[in-house]
């Protein structure tokens, strides 16, 4: 997997397809359809041709059983008139003739139509088998890339930001399209302050993604945005010092000092209007601490801490 950084990585690019599950494929093709592929999924191969009878009625079979299996089993369909040297070597005196292959290898087969049931059992044998050995369905570049986020969110959780973007970028110069690690560069960019940035990056996100993260990242996005209308927060300090109860002052402030990272001034600024009045703007303190707490992330100290200050405020 070549690592090398693009100077733009969060452009969207056009994302490899993944392998067919159901393929039509010949003698030509068959070490790479059949023989490579088995060695990360197991693969079935079925010897079929248009005059047969019964074919007709097992290939739609494999198809639907293959299908229902999700990604778990491939099957390749082979037409034994125009691959009859093939057939001969993979020894099909009649058809359809169906083979499991494992490893690299046939580990079992059978000729002649069955039952839906009994092809489900025979696949799923093939799955087991394919999983005793240590198959995942996974290409190598796949397994680097996964190998990669793990290293990625590791960078992250250690504040190391430029090894982590290092990395999520070079994900996605192979996979344009990984949601997770465009959500690691949304969430860099906003610790660093680029908030313009990043949201264009999680604009990149497919609709209806729905990543908990995502989300959190445009909630604290949003937020910023809200308190940089408000500006200065000095005149709102020499508003509360005049009246402790001015609470749209006291407001304010804390949407200024959660745009300025202080994460537990804010919540102890809402926290205060709470304490002073539960019922101003519909209860909007409490709400919109909430709302902090999930832009935040369960895991910020400031939501940990604004969280039991919460609870002991409400039910003391």
């Amino acid at each position: 997997m070549d690592l090398t950084m693009s100077s733009n990585p969060v452009q969207p690019g056009t994302a490899q397809s993944s392998d067919d599950l159901i393929i039509d494929s010949s003698t030509a093709r068959f070490q790479a359809d059949v023989l490579e592929v088995s060695m990360r999924m197991p693969v079935l191969v079925d010897f079929w041709a248009p005059w047969c009878g019964p074919c007709k009625h097992l290939t739609p079979a494999l198809e639907k059983t293959v299908r229902a299996l999700n990604g778990k089993i491939r099957l390749v369909k082979i037409n034994v008139d125009e691959n009859q040297a093939l057939a001969g070597q993979m020894g099909v005196q009649s058809i359809p003739a169906v083979f499991g292959f494992v490893g690299g290898r046939p580990v079992d087969g059978f000729m002649g139509a069955l039952p839906e049931s009994e092809i489900v059992k025979f696949t799923q044998k093939l799955v087991d088998a394919a999983a005793t050995a240590g198959l995942n369905g996974k290409s190598q570049i796949e397994q680097q890339i996964e190998q990669a986020m793990e290293a990625a969110s590791a960078a992250l959780e250690a504040n190391d930001l430029e090894r982590a973007f290092q990395i999520y970028a070079m994900v996605l110069q192979h996979a344009p399209d990984n949601i997770d690690a465009l959500v690691g560069v949304a969430q860099i960019q906003v610790k660093n302050g680029d908030l313009d940035a990043a949201s264009q990056t999680l604009a990149l996100l497919p609709e209806g993604a729905n990543n908990p993260t995502a989300l959190a990242l445009e909630k604290t996005i949003a937020l910023a945005a809200e308190a940089e209308k408000l500006g200065d927060p000095e005149p709102l300090k020499i508003r509360l010092n005049s009246d402790p109860d001015d609470h749209r002052a006291r407001f304010d402030l804390a949407m200024i000092l959660n745009a300025r990272n202080d994460k537990l001034a804010a919540a102890e600024q809402l926290l205060e209007i709470v304490k002073r009045d539960r019922d101003w703007q519909e209860d909007g303190a409490r709400k919109k601490l909430l709302e902090l707490f999930d832009s935040w992330g369960p895991k910020e100290p400031a939501t940990q801490k604004g969280r039991r200050m919460l609870s002991a405020l409400l039910f003391r």
